[in-house]
């Protein structure tokens, strides 16, 4: 499978309860599920925060001034519609002061509409038990990296 490279973005949502938004979306290809963070490429004259606030409102119809400028560099290496997308991307964090707020799918183009399945806020400590695979496998270390005092964080005595 021919590899590519594509500049892109995602964003860690998090709500007032510390849950994680994911999008559970279809392959149109292979039909296989997986979920992952908002997100997407970064257009012509763009930068990474841009990108980041306005994947986020196409996506979920959040307010992209949640989104935070800071970001760190992941690693990406996924398979999506007979493609391999290897490549650092820029992720970033976006905080929310009501638990689970509402989503809206208008700024989706057609074929995003046909193969975004669903969402959820997700409990930081049940990533690793989704029925599909989670991308970036790594999330959990992004999140920390992204807002080190949270819960995951780890507690030394």
């Amino acid at each position: 499978m021919e590899s590519t490279h594509r500049p892109a973005v995602r964003v860690i949502c998090l709500d007032a309860a510390h849950r994680v938004l994911l999008l559970r979306w279809r392959d149109p290809l292979a039909g296989t599920w997986l979920w992952e963070p908002p997100g997407g490429g970064i257009e012509p004259g763009e930068t990474p925060l841009e990108a980041a606030r306005r994947e986020l409102v196409e996506e979920t119809g959040l307010p992209p001034d949640a989104v935070v400028d800071r970001s760190v560099p992941v690693e990406r290496d996924v398979r999506w519609n007979g493609k391999r997308y290897v490549g650092q991307e820029r992720f970033f964090v976006a905080h929310f002061v009501e638990e689970q707020p509402a989503l809206v799918r208008t700024g989706l183009l057609p074929d995003e509409q046909a193969n975004l399945d669903t969402h959820a806020w997700v409990v930081w400590s049940d990533l690793d038990s989704l029925p599909d695979p989670v991308e970036p496998p790594q999330l959990p270390a992004v999140l920390g990296a992204l807002a080190p005092d949270g819960p995951w964080r780890v507690r030394r005595s």
